[in-house]
């Protein structure tokens, strides 16, 4: 906009703030702030001025316009009013927060509404100001807290839950008048204050503050969470969980969904629990204060909460269901936390939970399928003796009737729960296969489009769980032809794809080279979804379709799948089709969801079939490297780590090729391992193990340098669990150490510190070339100067040492050159 009709619509705004129309005064606010954001408060000297003045006007419409304004800058940046401004003898924030505080006592609620929100929003950045006026804004706070205005009370209740989380500090003199009125408003006769207030528990578990202040309010906020948790009579559920099973879904019912792409490390990101509550209220919130209580106080709070459970679950009639659903929910929620407690009882309560899924009321037979869910891990814990197999089976069996439920809202809180039950059993659910095959393809054919996704994940998690077991012909027959008639029926353009690639990911890695008869239509068709789309994103009218990345990305992950499970039985896929030019262009993508899913295959096919990457590996390798170096580096840490993967499969593969790319990896990896604040654990074991497979190939290039990253190198080798990819670590580090033993000599604690992470070597050459590294330096070091090495390392670092200076001398070659 050019700057003369920027200056004439603010000149025009001023005014509009004490228009006499409050929609006018609203808009000009909106339009106020927005020009703020973008051109901060010094592009706008006159605005500041303005503002100050209807606010001292004591003119109800100029008050609340100008408060209007304010109330909508320090919620989109409150950071502009909190900054020196050239001109200006203070910040803006110290000129408005004292006549914020005096709105507090305005007559107008609607000026105490908008003058203690806008006092919230600086509680994260707690400028100066704030913070020495924190008694004024307590008082305030104490002065508002039982406001006629609902709205007023809601924002009370936020205050001091930030506060409770950010500054718990300046509340712990008021603490127990906070408490108390905490308590008395989670029974607020408006749902929204009472829904403010019950977030105060969360964050008080959360926060730093001792449990002994909350402990003896225990028995008068259980009985109320108990109480919030019951489905208020105008919940939308209640009208939700009439829909019948065979009611097609509408658009608006789809819940968005997201594919997490694929990651090859230590720290996926772990699934939440599939809470079959879906908007965040009040008897969500109660649950969920419910959990974070059990969790600090464990048993504590069982002597008052089960008598309470127990007389609801004992009502019986028509009446009484919510509370009896309460209840249940409440046994959920606390399965966690107290779960010593309810140990010795949870026979009886398991017993008593399976006939509710049967229950004539669906919200009780939804929930009932959550919380059984919640004990799973003890459920199949049961299965080692008789009693315990048997209920193991009749909960089984309870959540497949309830698959098959008529009821939608049922049929998804099934499919979750069973999904739960699925990763804790694993192999135990092989000899059950038939019977859970024919329940989940029988929902299969029964479902609508929103829980036929569920059903795809319910199935995707029994492939995970039984793997190999389900590989067998009578299995097969049961799971794959319904699959296989919806791949046909779906468009290359169906979103509806994208959970069906996600089985199909699933399935082929349990299958292994089982699924060889199902893979040269599953890998044309996902080559063709990425060709389709690259051409989409570059002009989506020839190509027919809207650019989507997600197709993409589980395009990948799929053929990502392929390759783990078929192995080298791929080859003839890849080299008959243009796969290695579609993966280079994926992995410079400018999403990173893409190429964090191509790296992961970029790894996957170095594995199995390197030979088809060799034409294009310089550019494969250059662009994995500048993944390492980029300057989002922090907002791309999954990318990064797939990328630092791939290298070190694509290392111990190609070998000598890596040469001319080695030392830009190496320059790229040792900052992130000497600097990996703020860095996740897999990344900083990935490049541990990345250098160490590069160091194994290529130690003459790599060694020269090695004292300059051997500390930070050996404390994360020494974080790194035993397996495979430590083992081809160790082996560049006694490669490089062979190379150039002197460069380790001022890292020497540190290196033995790594060898003694280990729990045991398993490889017999990589045992004995430690050996001779170990002994090669007590050799080296004379004159008393291993002995004092040693007497520098922890007790248990030596005695774990002690299995490789005690093996037999006759193994040992000594360093060339370096020992007289």
């Amino acid at each position: 906009m050019p700057p003369a009709n920027q200056l004439y619509i603010k000149s025009e705004l001023l005014p509009c703030m004490g228009a006499s129309d409050r929609q006018i005064r609203s808009t000009a606010g909106t339009i106020i702030s927005t020009f703020v954001q973008i051109g901060g408060v010094s592009g706008w000297p006159e605005l500041l001025h303005a503002l100050v003045k209807c606010l001292d006007s004591n003119e109800p419409s100029h008050m609340e316009g100008a408060m209007d304004a304010l109330s909508k800058i320090c919620e989109d940046a409150p950071q502009l009013l909190d900054a020196d401004i050239s001109g200006l003898s203070e910040r803006p924030i110290n000129v408005f927060l004292p006549r914020f505080l005096q709105l507090f006592q305005s007559p107008q609620a609607t000026l105490r509404k908008l003058s203690l929100g806008s006092v919230n929003h600086f509680i994260m950045l707690m400028p100066t100001v704030l913070y020495m006026s924190m008694d004024k804004y307590l008082q305030g706070l104490f002065l508002l807290a039982n406001d006629p205005a609902p709205e007023v009370r809601k924002l009370v209740c936020s205050a001091f839950v930030q506060l409770i989380e950010i500054r718990s500090a300046v509340l712990e003199p008021h603490l127990r008048n906070v408490i108390e009125y905490m308590l008395l408003v989670n029974k607020d006769s408006d749902d929204e204050v009472a829904l403010e207030a019950c977030e105060f528990w969360s964050a008080y578990c959360e926060a730093d503050l001792p449990p002994e202040n909350l402990r003896e309010f225990l028995p008068r906020l259980i009985p109320v969470l108990l109480s919030n948790m019951a489905y208020a009579d105008d919940d939308e559920s209640l009208v939700d969980a009439e829909v019948e099973g065979s009611l097609p879904d509408r658009d608006q019912d789809l819940k968005p969904r997201f594919h997490s792409s694929r990651f090859h490390g230590s720290e996926d990101a772990e699934d939440e629990d599939d809470d079959i509550v879906n908007i965040w209220n009040l008897r969500k919130c109660s649950a969920a204060a419910l959990d974070f209580l059990s969790n600090v106080f464990g048993d504590e709070i069982l002597p008052t909460l089960m008598p309470i459970i127990q007389a609801n679950l004992s009502t019986t009639g028509d009446a009484t269901w919510k509370d009896r659903e309460a209840a249940v929910l409440a046994l959920g929620a606390i399965a966690e936390g107290c779960i010593n407690g309810l140990y010795p009882h949870l026979p009886e309560i398991i017993t008593f939970l399976i006939p509710l899924l049967d229950d004539n009321f669906p919200l009780i037979r939804s929930i009932s399928c959550w919380t059984l869910s919640r004990f799973s891990k003890y459920i199949v814990q049961g299965i080692a003796h008789q009693q315990g197999r048997e209920q193991f089976d009749k909960a089984l069996l309870g959540l497949l009737r309830r698959i098959l439920d008529d009821n939608k809202r049922v049929q998804e809180a099934a499919c979750s729960a069973f999904a739960t039950l699925e990763e804790e059993a694993a192999e135990e659910l092989a000899p059950r296969l038939d019977i859970i095959l024919q329940h989940l393809m029988s929902a299969f054919g029964k479902y609508q489009r929103r829980n036929i996704r569920i059903v795809y994940d319910a199935i995707g998690t029994l492939a995970d769980a039984v793997g190999s077991e389900l590989n067998q012909p009578k299995h097969l027959e049961i799971l794959m032809p319904p699959l296989i008639a919806k791949w046909q029926q779906l468009s290359n353009s169906d979103k509806d794809l994208f959970p069906l690639l996600e089985c199909f990911t699933s399935i082929a890695q349990a299958l292994g080279p089982g699924f060889t008869q199902f893979a040269q239509p599953v890998f044309q068709r996902c080559t063709s979804i990425i060709h389709s789309q690259q051409l989409a994103k570059v002009d989506p009218v020839s190509a027919g379709a809207q650019y989507d990345r997600e197709f993409i990305v589980c395009s990948l992950d799929l053929l990502s799948g392929l390759a783990e499970g078929l192995g080298a039985g791929i080859e003839s896929l890849v080299s008959q089709s243009n796969l290695r030019d579609l993966l280079l262009q994926c992995c410079m993508d400018d999403s990173p969801d893409v190429r964090q899913s191509a790296f992961a295959l970029l790894g996957d096919l170095a594995r199995v079939c390197p030979v088809h990457l060799h034409s294009r590996l310089p550019e494969f390798l250059d662009v994995a490297a500048k993944q390492l170096n980029s300057p989002k580096l922090k907002e791309t840490l999954s990318v990064a780590n797939n990328a630092c993967w791939a290298i070190g499969e694509l290392a111990i593969k190609v070998h000598k090729e890596m040469s001319s790319i080695v030392l830009t990896v190496i320059s790229y990896l040792v900052p992130i391992l000497q600097h990996p604040e703020g860095l996740n654990k897999s990344l900083i074991e990935n490049c541990a193990i990345t250098l160490g497979r590069i160091a194994w190939v290529c130690p003459e290039l790599v060694s020269p340098h090695m004292e300059h990253f051997m500390q930070s190198w050996c404390l994360a080798l020494s974080m790194i669990r035993d397996d495979v990819e430590k083992e081809d670590a160790f082996r560049g580090l006694c490669a490089m150490v062979r190379a150039n033993p002197s460069g380790a000599l001022s890292s020497l604690v540190f290196m033995c510190k790594a060898i003694a992470s280990w729990h045991e070597i398993r490889s017999e050459d990589l045992h004995n070339e430690v050996c001779q590294v170990l002994h090669g330096y007590k050799q080296m070091l004379k004159n008393g100067a291993w002995e004092q090495c040693m007497s520098t390392l922890e007790p248990p670092v030596k005695d774990k040492l002690l299995k490789y200076q005690l093996e037999a001398f006759y193994t040992f070659r000594p360093f060339n050159g370096l020992i007289s």
